[in-house]
């Protein structure tokens, strides 16, 4: 998804995100570009090949911040997920169809 085009693209003193999905960046392309200066830094906490191969650029750039595949939780995570398989599991006891983060494995989550 985020590929060469989409770096130049950005402005130069841009920072990249990715805490979403490894494989929605072509990291190769990514690399070119922070090496290129067509962005500034990139924050990865997913790769395209988890985990990161020992051997990847991306241990060594300095402007690349490698975080553990855990950014997603915080102090709030544990309380706002039981608030919300409560609610769900209220529903289904009630013969209710739950509402919220419902998976839905036609679209894969």
């Amino acid at each position: 998804m985020f590929k060469s085009e989409h770096f130049k693209a950005m402005k130069e003193d841009a920072v990249f995100l990715n805490m979403g999905r490894g494989t929605t960046v072509d990291e190769k392309e990514m690399i070119e570009a922070l090496n290129n200066n067509e962005i500034r830094h990139a924050v990865l906490d997913v790769f395209e090949v988890e985990p990161l191969p020992e051997d990847s650029p991306l241990w060594d750039m300095e402007n690349v911040t490698l975080t553990p595949h855990n950014s997603a939780i915080t102090a709030g995570y544990m309380p706002r997920a039981l608030d919300i398989f409560e609610n769900n599991l209220k529903q289904f006891l009630n013969g209710e169809k739950p509402e919220i983060n419902v998976i839905d494995p036609k679209r894969g989550y």
